[in-house]
């Protein structure tokens, strides 16, 4: 049996971006609290993060074609607060107005001087669209990858990993002294991706026994399938397993010398980009793998 994806790489890159810049507002606001003193890599997760969910959201109406034809479709999102779509709608445009107010004081020097109230709202406010991320394919309840409780855990880790990637990537380049100083950040976001990998075994495991063969066939697509390759090769290996093992030798196994070295940078570097990729392929194929239940209308 084929199937066509409901969604495809535009909606992929908007999930991805989307929960990146909730998790670099989060990242940031958890610097300001551990290491104030990392003042550069606060701005960078500040102005990552309305940028990148900026896009998402330019991306996300360029999808919904149907909206540029009937505008109020996208102010009737707001009527329905029962609705998951209206509370990812309130959150957004409560975020974006936050983290656009935050990170233009930041531009104009007074990022100290930000009341730490907005950074804790914001950070919160991040990660309800981090959750959100993924309670938006929940809502499709034909499909049994999509509807499962620990995807929006998922995207959540996933997006803060990503996030604190970021940050990471721009700090290497742009502030390494701050980069060589943020060892408590740096362990808390070592963890994510060994964390990430238990819940995706998690995922599979419960949705490939769920009771619909629909559960199954995701699934099999994605580990031994048409996805297999995506999924084993440039997920779990270069978007999880070798960014752990190259962060794990930087953090634990190298003197600090080595660290903070030019090398030592490019490996981080390198790490980085690795957590990059696997969160955008990560979404991706939970999109395109999932498999419909097939409902049988049965002769009258």
């Amino acid at each position: 049996m084929t199937f066509e994806p409901v969604w495809g790489t535009i909606i992929a890159w908007y999930l991805f971006l989307a929960g990146l810049g909730g998790g670099a507002f989060a990242g940031a606001a958890y610097l300001r609290l551990r290491t104030p003193h990392c003042v550069h890599l606060i701005r960078y997760g500040r102005i990552i993060a309305p940028i990148t969910v900026i896009i998402g959201l330019v991306l996300l109406m360029f999808d919904a074609t149907a909206g540029f034809h009937n505008p109020l479709r996208f102010v009737f999102l707001l009527t329905n607060f029962g609705s998951v779509m209206t509370w990812g709608v309130v959150f957004l445009a409560v975020f974006v107005v936050i983290a656009l107010i935050v990170a233009i004081m930041d531009l104009l020097g007074k990022g100290l001087k930000i009341p730490k109230w907005l950074d804790v709202v914001g950070g919160i406010l991040g990660i309800c669209v981090c959750v959100y991320t993924g309670c938006l394919l929940g809502v499709a309840k034909t499909f049994p990858l999509w509807n499962n409780a620990l995807l929006p855990v998922l995207f959540l880790v996933s997006a803060v990993s990503t996030g604190m990637a970021a940050i990471l990537l721009v700090g290497i380049f742009r502030s390494p002294s701050e980069f060589n100083k943020s060892g408590d950040f740096k362990k808390f976001h070592f963890y994510l991706p060994i964390f990430e990998l238990f819940l995706v075994a998690s995922l599979m495991f419960i949705t490939a026994n769920s009771a619909e063969s629909a559960g199954w066939t995701s699934v099999m697509n994605l580990v031994a399938g048409d996805y297999s390759l995506a999924f084993w090769l440039v997920f779990i290996l270069l978007g999880l397993m070798v960014p752990t093992i190259l962060e794990w030798k930087m953090l634990f196994m190298s003197t600090r010398e080595v660290e903070e070295s030019r090398t030592g940078h490019m490996i981080s570097a390198a790490s980085d980009i690795l957590v990059l990729v696997g969160g955008f392929t990560l979404r991706l194929l939970i999109l395109v793998a999932a498999m419909p239940i097939t409902m049988v209308q049965p002769w009258m």
